[in-house]
């Protein structure tokens, strides 16, 4: 246990978890004078144990912790979203002074983030939400941070964060993005694009699995070429090597031992909600969260295939017109997120520099991937660049992938291969780059049956038409 004549301490960790903990080395490496606090004793007795070598101690009595840190206190909480954070706030509120700064670095809905921004700035504490990507390995060594709301609040822990973040050419992955509630937003987003690659991926492995009939083996070299090339990324990294990994229980590929139901933390259907509020359609990530949805009807899809018969069909498509897809894909579910972020800027005011965003993208993250150094320097370009699909040169790869893109859609539909992640991006694709849409009928409609009135090509102003006299 901590003892209370120690020195005082820079910043305060609540909750010791694996994020938590990993957070206290990483900043215990980079030479910062840290601390924490748990309930559990024995989260205490496992951060002492890893932080024997920086003498890290941790404190399970919350005032004595709170009395060892430096004016003004700085805390941090990495605890479950949601009430938790409140109690935990509430519990600190009598402990603390005005000018003291409370950082939410869990998973908060973005609205939480707000209602506590202005809580606690009428009671004189500073306070502002974080994402953070990269799971433990990235909070130990490095991981990507999306911190917004109060400036003058991280100003006072900037040192601290661009030295734990990860690096790509010398910069660090964290950067202030905006007022209120904008960090915990950018990382809701970040994790909405996140569900649409992580469904495209396994798309593809039902296609390489079951359309083309690949072994396990095979698959984990697909993906690791294609790691080494255009398609680098996290995700597929670890995804390769899944295909490795052998289940102790019975020696066979793990992977084949876990039962075809996905779960989710909410993250990406609050990505899919907010996108319907700002009427910004993001189709593809809204596939990848029904579709986990759907994985959990798993009584009735066993059913339903013994009354319909299982499709064995095979897929007509090579490896590099895959290859194309999934790339072709993965551009449109980004894109998706950024365009959101765009929009959602103008709506809150959040005043999101795009280009930054994909900065600290790059590097320490979940959905960090060689492409995104093309996003960032398509918005390094153009910062008020509305749409990825407005840059030259990403316009130049989309234009050489769609053909194979359209070819492997085709196939799987023909094949009868669910593949909503993909025919999505396309859809949505050939959509937007429509000039005139056939939505024209639709409010002809809405003005026949509820008189819901039209806008005209020929001049402006609205209008209602007496559809009645058809009759």
């Amino acid at each position: 246990m901590a003892n209370i004549d120690l020195k005082k301490y820079k910043l305060g960790m609540i909750g010791l978890g694996t994020m938590g903990r990993n957070l206290l080395l990483n900043m215990a490496d980079k030479g910062f004078s840290v601390t924490g606090y748990d309930k559990d004793l024995k989260m205490i007795t496992k951060l002492e144990d890893e932080g024997k070598d920086h003498n890290l101690e941790g404190f399970s009595d919350i005032k004595k912790f709170v009395s060892q840190l430096e004016i003004p206190r700085t805390l941090v909480l990495l605890v479950p979203a949601g009430p938790i954070v409140d109690s935990v706030i509430a519990e600190l509120k009598p402990l603390l002074s005005k000018g003291d700064i409370i950082i939410d670095s869990g998973n908060s809905h973005f609205t939480d983030t707000n209602r506590r921004v202005d809580e606690l700035e009428k009671e004189g504490l500073h306070f502002f939400g974080m994402g953070i990507s990269g799971g433990e390995e990235g909070a130990r060594f490095g991981p990507s941070m999306m911190p917004g709301g109060d400036k003058e609040a991280y100003n006072v822990v900037k040192d601290v964060l661009e030295a734990i973040a990860a690096k790509v050419d010398n910069d660090p992955c964290v950067t202030y993005l905006g007022p209120g509630a904008s960090g915990h937003f950018v990382k809701m987003v970040h994790n909405g694009i996140e569900y649409a690659i992580m469904e495209l991926i396994a798309e593809v492995y039902g296609i390489l699995k079951n359309g083309l009939g690949y072994s396990n083996e095979e698959i984990y070299k697909v993906f690791k070429k294609w790691n080494e090339g255009k398609l680098q990324s996290f995700l597929l990294e670890i995804t390769a090597e899944i295909f490795l990994f052998k289940d102790t229980e019975t020696n066979t590929d793990l992977v084949d031992q876990i039962k075809d139901e996905a779960r989710s933390k909410g993250t990406g259907k609050w990505t899919s909600e907010v996108s319907m509020e700002l009427q910004l359609p993001i189709p593809t990530i809204n596939e990848a969260v029904a579709n986990r949805d759907l994985s959990k009807f798993k009584s009735l899809r066993v059913s339903l295939e013994e009354a319909f018969g299982k499709n064995e069909s095979k897929i007509d498509v090579t490896i590099d017109e895959l290859e194309d897809a999934f790339y072709f894909s993965m551009i449109s579910a980004y894109a998706q997120g950024m365009h959101l972020l765009v929009q959602a800027s103008k709506e809150y005011q959040y005043n999101l520099n795009l280009q930054d965003i994909a900065k600290i993208w790059r590097g320490g993250c979940i959905i960090r991937a060689s492409f995104l150094e093309n996003i960032y320097q398509a918005y390094n370009k153009n910062n008020d660049l509305e749409h990825l699909f407005g840059d030259s040169d990403i316009q130049d790869i989309i234009k050489s992938h769609t053909k194979n893109t359209r070819k492997v859609i085709v196939a799987c539909v023909n094949a009868g291969v669910g593949i909503p992640a993909f025919a999505s991006t396309l859809t949505y694709f050939d959509t937007l780059t429509t000039a005139r849409m056939p939505s024209n009928l639709i409010q002809a409609q809405r003005d026949f049956f509820g008189a819901h009135t039209f806008e005209r090509i020929d001049k402006p102003g609205i209008f209602h038409a007496d559809w009645n006299k058809l009759s």
